[in-house]
């Protein structure tokens, strides 16, 4: 049986180990967290790749719902494969999700397009993203269980903070991708350069396998396993009794829903705002982006670091609560930062798809009418980076310390099983149909803040339930819990 010191390493050879961990599990969800978006970053190029020429707009709508098939699916994929890990081992489970999604990634580059497959291509492009998803859903779970069964108990915020970089990583290097192949010629892109960054991926993924193959089960789940105590029905022990639904429910709206929201406003809605509404130059808006990301990151350690000496819960919530109170102020000042003066958007809808298109509008000085917005021709960068990064801290402060709340809210037997289906949830439901909503939110108001009401009410919500109802986790000793199973 594996013994509580294995848990608890505290310096020299031990802690090179802890390291171990933290990258054979963080550079594997890295990788997928990059396969998933890098999907969504390329949207624009493949659209037209995959579906019918001759209608861009259609192919373009597509397309994207393509990509939100792979959100709607996660929650699936967090009681599939959470399931797999509270029964089998957390270490079984994510070599499993890796590898489905390494592969799924790799078969987009090799994917033939609508010219010469027809609909065969736009058919199995869906089926591939639903293992992506799939894949996600078990991944991220498996990850921020088996780091935190592994780390101790004081500091777990810290170490378990490193997997939280990864989601946002992930993003970061999808957008160096996307700025490194405009390098290419526009021809070489269309014809091969868009599989380079779908085929390259499975080198990444073939690293992270043989990483995560040397590593032992986890010593929580080795002890539970060998001991009998591992549940036979995780998915009944986890939303079958009141006693942890109710705990489900709370972490889903009291504290990941919030998360997600605050999470894919300050990356996600921001570049959206930039691109389609202030009309910031795609290359500079992620530009932008990209900077504003690669500054925050180490902030995800800091508050995983401060959520071990003052606790999780109102870290978390202090984060909604300050997305809440500045969103509006936020973009507003981007909104001057832009420069073009864009002052409200207009929509219209296209007969044929039912696809609606934004056109951002400002005044005219000499006539003092509205006229559509040109590309914003002079942006205060520094500015727009700032303002980001202010974003991307409330992520940091809601995201840090959230994997090891998750850990510590639910029982070892049903760990995996019942932390990854409010995640996935709060993020690929609540967070991943922001963009949709506030797309939708601004066509139909002509405001360009009315997409951040949604984040706003989810984020009000999150503070009002956690507030009440959320448990403090902080000092909450795992192998305690495993050594008073009967």
């Amino acid at each position: 049986m594996a013994s509580r010191a294995d848990a608890v390493p505290m310096g020299g050879t031990a802690e090179y180990g802890i390291w171990r961990v933290i990258l054979a599990s963080a550079v594997g969800t890295m990788i997928e967290w990059y396969d998933f978006y890098i999907f969504g970053s390329l949207a624009a190029v493949l659209a037209l790749k995959f579906y019918p020429p001759g209608n861009d707009t259609f192919a373009y709508i597509a397309y994207l719902a393509t990509f939100a098939v792979g959100f709607l699916v996660r929650p699936f994929g967090a009681l599939f494969f959470g399931r797999i890990g509270d029964l089998v081992g957390r270490k079984y489970a994510f070599l499993v999700t890796l590898t489905i999604m390494g592969g799924a990634t790799f078969l987009i580059g090799l994917m033939p397009t609508y010219t010469s497959a027809g609909w065969f291509a736009p058919v199995t492009l869906i089926l591939i993203r639903i293992l992506q998803g799939l894949a996600l859903g078990g991944e991220y779970g498996g990850a921020a269980v088996y780091v935190a069964e592994h780390v101790p108990d004081n500091k777990r915020g810290f170490y378990t903070s490193f997997i939280q970089i990864t989601a946002t990583l992930g993003l970061f290097v999808s957008l160096l991708v996307i700025l490194a192949t405009q390098y290419l010629t526009k021809d070489n892109f269309n014809d091969w350069g868009w599989r380079v960054p779908f085929l390259i991926s499975i080198i990444l993924v073939s690293i992270s396998l043989y990483i995560r193959l040397k590593m032992k089960e986890s010593p929580i789940f080795a002890s539970i396993k060998s001991a009998g105590m591992t549940s036979t029905q995780p998915l009944t022990d986890a939303f079958g009794k009141w006693e942890n639904l109710k705990r489900v429910l709370i972490s889903l709206f009291g504290a990941t829903a919030g998360q997600g929201v605050v999470w894919y406003t300050g990356q996600f809605y921001a570049l959206f705002y930039l691109q389609t509404i202030l009309k910031v130059n795609t290359k500079t808006a992620n530009i932008i982006i990209a900077v504003a990301l690669f500054c925050a990151m180490p902030f995800f350690t800091v508050f995983g670091a401060i959520s071990d000496r003052i606790g999780r819960k109102w870290l978390m919530l202090g984060a909604c609560l300050l997305a809440v109170v500045t969103y509006i102020p936020i973009y507003k000042a981007m909104q001057s930062a832009a420069g073009n003066n864009v002052v409200t958007v207009k929509s219209s809808r296209n007969k044929v798809t039912g696809a609606i298109s934004l056109t951002p509008m400002t005044i005219d000085p000499a006539t003092n009418a509205q006229v559509p917005a040109k590309e914003a021709p002079n942006p205060n960068m520094p500015m727009l980076v700032f303002l980001v990064f202010i974003q991307v801290i409330y992520v940091c402060m809601v995201y840090g310390p959230i994997a090891a709340y998750l850990v510590e809210a639910f029982p070892a037997k049903i760990r995996y099983t019942s932390l990854s289906l409010p995640y996935h949830i709060g993020n690929g439901v609540f967070g991943g149909l922001l963009p949709l909503i506030g797309l939708s939110s601004c066509a139909a108001t002509g405001n360009i803040l009315a997409g951040l009401y949604y984040p706003m009410i989810v984020a009000s919500m999150t503070f009002v339930v956690g507030g009440l109802l959320l448990k403090e986790t902080h000092g909450h000793k795992i192998w305690d819990e495993v050594g008073g199973m009967k």
